[in-house]
């Protein structure tokens, strides 16, 4: 097929399963210009580059056709740091990582380890006499929302109303022009500002009622750069609250079907749980939970494998392409645990590199190794599982494993 439908078909949902094929042919066409004026880049050494480069924005709002800026908000209302360039993301990444980790807060990620393996071993118990498990409803999903939500001080009876805010949020991104409709883009929409509405009225509550939480921390923060405006908390918290737990999310599940897909690499890894932090770091690579990065726009023309990308054109880095480039890794489409050399774009790259990747770490490192013993005597119910509709943020909607007979 025609390489200027690659964008097309990476993001039709009938591919969503088993994207990988269209990535091989991303990689042997380099960079393309889509049929829509997009373009796509999906080889490692090209979009390190690109993920480093000073003419590259991520503030879509340089785009210079504004029918292809994403509506994730509405006129007037701040921007999350990930959507902004230096020096206003510089200054609000680094308001909002204050009281998140090094140097300010060295010590807030090592602290969660023994609230996290609680969580974990509570959940699994609630799992024990079960024959048939959803991993994502039952673990991969109440563990990260609930470390998030306690981090930044939001109740637990809340939690479903952020669950139900943050599914009408990932559902409304696609980057296919026309793939979704208005009523759900409104959708999304109208979840992120009930949700950045109730951040920026639980952070006036922790103005006179301050708590051990980062919404408490970010409110009273006194450092250089000045407080954030309510407009800028709400954008951040939002942002920190999302993207906080959804890829975790992913991650978690991701590896719960690379693990009971190769059994070799599961048994190895029950028998050696001091292994699984690399085993995690090649899950980032081989099974990633963030897929496309479609928000960068050149403020120049730019110049990639002999391709200009104009000013001013949608860009869209297609990080898990990159990560199965056999150009940068040996056999890579085979699940290695013990991967040597493994720099892969997971988590991104440069300045706008994933804030969260110090907790997701530890969290599906404690997660998976808590939960390997668990899985001895279960097996897939379905495989492929069910995916959720995004193509950015790939993982399982749903992963139903159920006991073989006998055990």
């Amino acid at each position: 097929m025609p390489p200027d439908t690659l964008r097309e078909r990476i993001t039709d949902y009938a591919n969503r399963a088993d994207p990988y094929p269209l990535y091989a042919e991303l990689h042997e066409n380099g960079v393309t210009r889509q049929n829509d004026g997009s373009y796509l880049v999906g080889t490692y050494h090209e979009i390190a580059a690109l993920l480093h480069d000073p003419r590259i924005s991520s503030d879509s709002r340089h785009r210079t056709d504004p029918e292809t800026v994403p509506r994730i908000r509405r006129e007037g209302q701040s921007m999350a740091f990930i959507g902004l360039d230096d020096p206003e993301h510089d200054r609000l990444r680094r308001i909002t990582m204050r009281p998140f980790g090094p140097p300010h807060t060295p010590h807030r990620i090592d602290a969660l380890r023994a609230d996290i393996t609680r969580i974990c071993d509570e959940l699994l118990d609630g799992l024990r006499d079960k024959d048939r498990i959803d991993i994502v409803e039952e673990f991969a999903y109440p563990l990260p929302v609930t470390v998030i939500c306690r981090l930044l001080g939001v109740p637990q009876a809340d939690v479903p109303r952020i669950h139900a805010w943050a599914n009408d949020i990932i559902a409304s991104l696609d980057v296919t022009p026309g793939r979704i409709g208005e009523h759900q883009l409104n959708a999304g929409v109208e979840a992120r500002e009930a949700m950045a509405e109730y951040l920026g009225d639980l952070s006036d509550r922790r103005r006179t009622a301050p708590s051990d939480d980062m919404l408490s921390a970010l409110v009273h923060d006194s450092g250089p750069d000045g407080p954030l405006t309510r407009s800028e908390l709400m954008a951040n918290a939002t942002l920190l609250l999302i993207a906080g737990h959804e890829t975790t999310v992913n991650l978690i599940t991701n590896g719960t079907l690379t693990f009971l897909r190769h059994p070799d690499a599961y048994r190895q890894l029950r028998d050696e749980p001091e292994l699984m932090p690399r085993a995690v770091e090649e899950l980032l690579r081989y099974e990633p939970p963030v897929h496309l990065l479609p928000q960068r726009t050149p403020v120049t023309d730019v110049e990639v494998c002999d391709v200009t990308i104009p000013q001013g054109a949608p860009l869209i880095l297609v990080l898990a392409a990159g990560n199965r480039d056999p150009l940068r890794f040996d056999h890579p489409d085979r699940f290695d645990p013990a991967r040597e050399d493994n720099q892969h774009l997971g988590f991104g790259s440069g300045i706008h590199s994933c804030f969260g990747a110090p907790l997701a770490r530890v969290e599906t490192q404690i997660a998976l190794n808590a939960l390997l013993p668990h899985l001895e005597h279960f097996q897939l119910a379905e495989d492929p599982p069910p995916y959720r509709r995004s193509p950015i943020l790939r993982g399982p909607r749903h992963l139903p494993i159920t006991r073989t007979s006998g055990t």
